[in-house]
């Protein structure tokens, strides 16, 4: 079982910051990816970035040249630095996480979600 416990988020005006941050805590035996979903009103969840254990990123079209997301596979904690933030990324925004156990095979964890709001 992997709990992830996510920090960050908030309320902030367009052109402005945010960092989030998801750390997996539990039992497993190795994550395989990272990632960061957000979910905007009346939208389906959809990616915004992620990273691999070898080291490649992948990230929406949309964020790209604005967010970075940094993933140390060491401490199992991923991070997500949003600049230049605009008001459609206003979403809830989700961790997640591909963790290997001998036990369960690989398998997907979420964070429970944090609300990030940019006002215009």
């Amino acid at each position: 079982q992997v709990n992830l416990v996510e920090s960050g988020g908030g309320l902030v005006q367009a052109g402005g910051s945010l960092r989030l941050s998801c750390a997996a805590l539990g039992r497993f035996f190795k994550i395989n990816f990272m990632a960061w979903y957000r979910q905007a009103p009346g939208k389906q969840r959809e990616m915004v970035a992620r990273t691999t254990s070898s080291g490649t990123r992948n990230y929406d079209d949309s964020v790209k040249g604005r967010f970075t997301i940094s993933g140390d596979f060491a401490s199992n904690t991923v991070s997500l630095q949003m600049n230049s933030l605009t008001p459609e990324d206003t979403g809830v925004y989700y961790c997640n996480v591909n963790a290997y156990d001998f036990s369960t095979g690989s398998q997907p964890y979420w964070g429970q979600g944090t609300q990030v709001t940019v006002s215009s």
